[in-house]
């Protein structure tokens, strides 16, 4: 899985200057598996926590420094092939008169590739800005999410 991760965050960082944010998520998500938890276990959480440590690894070894945005992506991706369900989030907060922007990735509530304390940081957007594993497949319903990704 490491060596997926290390292969992927360069491409989805590619893919999101070549297609977009809202394009991108859409093909990661037809590329992911089907069959889907459809309740959590136990398990689930130690496997996407040892996820997300592969993600930072690969992100930290990779040949340049990937930015939040792609290697969230690439941990919701991975997490989605082994079958568990995560989110992934978006926040923002001001800064300099502008709006600077970070991603996440949540389990059942529990932050995975940043600190507990991101909320504090970072507000992350209600309802639009959230994307939820059930709404992925109604992304080009979404149009707050293409004013998300030109700011990102």
């Amino acid at each position: 899985m490491l060596a997926q991760a290390f292969l992927a965050l360069p491409l989805v960082a590619l893919g999101l200057r070549c297609w977009g944010f809202r394009r991108l998520q859409a093909r990661l998500n037809q590329g992911a598996a089907l069959a889907l938890h459809s309740s959590p276990l136990k398990s689930d959480l130690d496997q996407a926590r040892a996820t997300a440590r592969l993600v930072r690894a690969a992100a930290r070894y990779a040949l340049w420094r990937p930015t939040c945005l792609p290697q969230s992506l690439v941990l919701w991706w991975l997490l989605r092939r082994q079958g568990i369900y995560a989110d992934l989030r978006i926040g923002v907060i001001p800064k300099a008169g502008r709006l600077e922007a970070h991603a996440w990735v949540e389990f059942q509530g529990t932050v995975l590739n940043d600190s507990d304390d991101v909320y504090l940081r970072f507000a992350p957007f209600q309802g639009e800005g959230i994307i939820h594993e059930s709404e992925c497949l109604n992304l080009h319903q979404r149009p707050a999410l293409e004013r998300i990704e030109n700011k990102i």
